[in-house]
């Protein structure tokens, strides 16, 4: 029985294609206590996403466990399976495309209760949906209204209420707010964080801007072709990077202060392929600090005090 609410142990999700299997999530392990929210970062294709849908369950894991207060989700078929639909809820990264054009904002939200047949009756449903409506921002006046008749902001708020229909515990955020407007971005995570600290909500907040998980997460997990490179706390990541590949993250993000220069890590080189990966460090064709060790076997997870985990033969 696991001692914690959420609990990866070596999660693989890999891909046929023509040629071999495409590693999207390879090995992936860390824990998540209840009410709290772990960051998921990395560039576009490090299997962030990926492993979203993996923990959601709307995809199948090749391999590993997935422990949700002790019992192993991956097993889970037919009715169990429905009935963890209702713990686990995602939103999505584009607010237009994962919104269905036909539905009214009314429908989007009824559906999932009305799937899960949470009411008896109309009126608790439209009880129920203009009450979430309310949660997530959204005036009464947009009940009837369809998606192509809002802005980005509103469309992601159908998105969170959706998510909200049917009281979850566990909620994965796909870059909530990378589609948005920086303003707009703002009042996402300020809803996100109130309806965390009001309803206790977990988070897996899965984004590539190391800005936005900096005031919203407790821990930081940076992926890198699939693999988890380097999980730490927010305070002792972003003060103590060890990995090459974080820094150079961390080096991208914008300084408020015009008068602050930070000194940029360039990456060169080119991306190793996530098809059939040879065994070894998968960041060495990039990495500035590369050595034949590299190049030999891939480096293990190693633990370097105080719960900070690196994946490096030599962490900076």
């Amino acid at each position: 029985m696991s001692g914690h609410y959420l609990e990866l142990k070596n999660v693989l999700k890999y891909f046929p294609v023509p040629g071999g299997s495409l590693h999207a999530v390879d090995g992936v392990t860390f824990t998540l206590e209840k009410g709290q929210a772990i960051g998921v970062v990395g560039e576009s294709g490090c299997g962030k996403s990926t492993l979203g849908r993996v923990v959601s369950r709307l995809l199948d894991a090749t391999g590993g466990e997935i422990l949700l207060e002790g019992e192993n989700i991956l097993n889970y078929r037919g009715r169990r399976l429905k009935n963890l639909r209702r713990k686990i809820q995602m939103i999505f990264q584009d607010p237009f495309s994962s919104l269905n054009p036909r539905r009214t904002v009314y429908n989007t939200i009824a559906e999932p209760m009305i799937t899960q047949r949470m009411f008896s009756s109309r009126k608790e449903l439209e009880s129920r949906v203009f009450e979430i409506m309310e949660l997530a921002g959204l005036a009464e006046r947009y009940i009837n209204t369809y998606p192509h008749e809002l802005d980005g902001g509103r469309r992601q708020r159908i998105g969170i209420a959706r998510a909200l229909a049917l009281e979850p515990e566990l909620i994965v955020c796909d870059e909530p707010v990378s589609a948005l407007d920086v303003s707009i971005q703002a009042q996402i995570l300020n809803l996100l964080k109130r309806l965390q600290q009001r309803f206790g909500y977990t988070y897996i907040f899965i984004t590539h801007d190391l800005s936005v998980v900096k005031h919203f997460t407790q821990e930081v997990l940076v992926m890198y072709l699939g693999q988890m490179v380097e999980k730490a706390s927010v305070k002792e990541l972003y003060a103590n990077p060890r990995h090459p590949y974080t820094q150079a993250l961390l080096s991208a993000i914008p300084l408020p202060d015009i008068d602050r220069v930070r000194e940029r890590v360039i990456l060169k080189g080119e991306i190793t392929s996530p098809i059939n990966p040879k065994d070894e460090c998968r960041f060495s064709d990039r990495c500035v600090y590369v050595c034949d060790a590299c190049r030999e076997k891939c480096p293990p997870l190693t633990d370097l005090g105080g719960g900070h985990l690196v994946r490096c033969y030599y962490p900076l």
